[in-house]
């Protein structure tokens, strides 16, 4: 069992132009909504892949909470570890560049994901957990998400954090990178792109020093992925071509595909990612290349089901 724990959210997506409609520099397109939130779409994909999943998380009464849920459901995830308020859900508005990138603007106040509380120790069969994104920014619920990240990984569960950044949700940034410093230590497997490194003012090598994670996975966006080990080689692959409609989720479908193709390999354990041979590396990394690929050929946060990757 693989638990996800983090917000689940409605992406507000601009729609498209058609052809002989209205231009894509439109001031105020249409916008179309999605379910989304980066572990939620992690959760989603996982499901897709055909791994059980659960997702940890604390989610609306409204109705796009119920359309969250019913996504979970869909996607064969359990969602025995959702909590449950009468609070808003949380909206993201995307915006995206013409090479199909994406930015987001939040609107959070008070919104239901916010007010996650600790929930009892996960249950024996958890083999990994996933956290990251807003969830570990947004408090109150960002503390307790934190105390989960920190009790699972004492217990011996593999973690994995994607910190996702997101500089708009953050007041103090000095202060977040002293909280993502603390959270190391309990971190098995650290997934961050490019940006996110440059804007936590570190890299892969200063990371694997000292206690933290046993490998970290660097996305390059067009360019690919790495991974650094703390005892072993330096292995790259090359991203998979294709036609970019948006990257809303591709990220998350990384995450989604590393822990996945471990989990086939008996690779969620301690110690199993630092012996990890480097074609085995070049193969995990080259499924999350496939599978971001084909999420990136979609509108909003479509990860691929495991039929379309066979």
């Amino acid at each position: 069992m693989i638990v996800v724990a983090g917000e689940s959210l409605i992406d507000l997506v601009p729609q498209r132009a058609a052809s002989g409609g209205r231009p894509r520099d439109e001031p105020l397109p249409a916008l179309l909504p999605r379910l989304g939130g980066g572990p939620y779409n992690t959760a989603v994909a996982l499901g897709r892949l055909g791994a059980p999943v659960t997702f940890c998380s604390r989610v609306s009464t409204d109705g796009f909470g119920e359309a969250l849920l019913d996504g979970l459901r869909a996607a064969g995830i359990g969602t025995a570890l959702v909590q449950r308020g009468p609070e808003p859900t949380t909206l993201a508005v995307a915006a995206i560049g013409a090479d199909g990138s994406a930015g987001f603007g939040f609107y959070a106040a008070g919104s239901a994901d916010r007010l996650f509380e600790l929930p009892p120790p996960l249950p024996a069969e958890v083999r990994a957990l996933a956290l990251g994104t807003c969830s570990l920014v947004l408090e109150p619920g960002a503390t307790a998400y934190e105390a989960l990240l920190r009790r699972e990984a004492a217990r011996g569960v593999f973690t994995l954090l994607d910190p996702n950044i997101r500089p708009g949700l953050i007041p103090d940034p000095d202060a977040y990178r002293a909280r993502f410093a603390g959270w190391l230590p309990s971190v098995s497997l650290l997934k961050l792109s490019e940006e996110d490194a440059k804007w936590l003012g570190g890299g892969p090598e200063r990371w694997l020093t000292g206690a933290g994670p046993e490998a970290v996975v660097l996305t390059r966006g067009e360019r690919g992925l790495t991974v650094f080990t703390r005892e072993g080689p330096e292995v790259s692959v090359p991203a998979t071509p294709v036609r970019v409609a948006d990257t809303i989720g591709a990220g998350d479908t990384v995450n989604a595909a590393l822990l996945h193709d471990l989990s086939r390999r008996g690779a969620l354990s301690s110690g199993a990612l630092t012996v990890l041979p480097a074609p085995a590396w070049a193969e995990v990394l080259t499924f999350a290349a496939r599978a971001a690929a084909t999420t990136c050929s979609r509108t909003g946060a479509e990860p691929p089901f495991a039929a379309e990757l066979e």
